[in-house]
């Protein structure tokens, strides 16, 4: 029994055969352990998915992103605190630990800048290629920053110097945003549409003198469809600060008219002009009476102001049921002998 413990005091490169033994024992134990949980992880991880709880969703992104590399630089660090090695080999493993570990938490940080993302993105409901784009934008910035924050950690915890690179990253990311910030304010202007959501595909939009319905929502541009048949192309810095009236997301529409009738019609007839029209508005579908009443005494006229909603249900739906009020008005109009007034002038000799 001596002869075997004794074995275990000889020395191997600075250390004992029992110290080596435990530091293998430990990387096996922690490599092995970390395997079982990102295995068992990954087998209930679409059953977390399907109930819908974020935070076992994003565990779950976790331990998917879990590089298999890094877990063998965390074992090799606590293996390695068991263990005198010379400076140049503790340097070694201290650069590969420090470097698996800035890895592994890029890593983490961008599975959760990207489930942030992608359950804002889901909550919207958004399906169009554009908003995608925008999104995927989004990602490659986020991402973009979070290696370069983390790599500059490795750096500094590594006795590197980072201010003068900090300082040169500082003054060339002026420049270029200098540069570009045309095609920035364009990029950002498309992650706000993304993720605020003022209009999608689809919406019928108002923008300053253009009309027109959304076809493209891209990372630069938006296109209009306009009511006349040509494309616009819209710059997306500019659509943010213009006043954008969504058609399409207009429930109802209200329409007032103006019915002139001529000042010489009877009494009756005038108590009349009210009820008929409610008919005319009654009979399109999905059209509203609010008040018909004697706004003005002209002239020439006696000016009723008809009021009515009509239910937005796409389409031509509004345009429509505005054609059958009026030419309801029209007829029933003429049936009941209501002439309406037009301006006219008497020459007296």
């Amino acid at each position: 029994m001596q002869d075997l413990l004794s074995h275990f005091d000889q020395q191997f490169l600075g250390n004992r055969l029992g110290d080596w033994l435990l530091a293998g024992a430990v990387f096996a134990g922690i490599f092995l352990v970390v395997e079982f949980i990102r295995g068992l992880v990954r087998t209930r991880r679409e059953r977390w998915q399907r109930a819908g709880s974020p935070a076992l969703e994003l565990f779950g992104g976790f331990a998917a992103a879990t590089s298999r590399l890094v877990v063998i630089s965390v074992a090799l660090y606590f293996a390695e605190e068991l263990l005198h090695l010379p400076p140049r080999a503790d340097r070694i493993f201290e650069i590969v630990i420090v470097a698996g570990i800035a890895v592994q938490l890029a890593l983490w940080a961008t599975v959760a800048l990207g489930f942030g993302v992608d359950r804002h993105y889901r909550r919207q409901g958004a399906e169009d290629t554009g908003a995608r784009a925008s999104v995927g934008a989004l990602m490659f910035l986020g991402q973009l920053a979070i290696w370069a924050v983390f790599a500059l950690l490795a750096l500094d915890n590594l006795g590197i110097n980072i201010t003068a690179l900090v300082a040169g990253l500082g003054v060339g990311g002026i420049a270029v945003a200098l540069a570009v910030q045309t095609i920035l304010s364009d990029l950002f202007g498309s992650m706000s549409i993304a993720l605020d959501k003022p209009f999608t595909v689809g919406d019928q939009l108002r923008i300053d003198d253009v009309e027109g319905t959304v076809e493209y929502i891209g990372i630069k541009s938006t296109r209009l469809r306009s009511v006349s048949g040509e494309q616009v192309i819209l710059a997306n810095a500019d659509v943010l600060k213009s006043r954008v009236r969504n058609l399409g997301r207009m429930p109802q529409r209200r329409v007032q008219a103006r019915l002139r009738i001529v000042r010489e019609t009877p009494a009756g007839l005038l108590d009349k002009v009210p009820v008929l029209a409610r008919e005319a508005v009654e009979a399109a579908e999905g059209a509203h009476f609010v008040s018909c009443l004697l706004a003005l005494i002209g002239e020439y006229a006696l000016e009723y102001e008809l009021v009515y909603t009509v239910v937005n249900r796409g389409g031509l739906h509004i345009p429509q049921a505005m054609d059958i009020v009026n030419r309801g008005i029209l007829a029933r109009f003429a049936a009941a002998g209501v002439v309406f007034a037009y301006p006219s002038q008497r020459q007296v000799s």
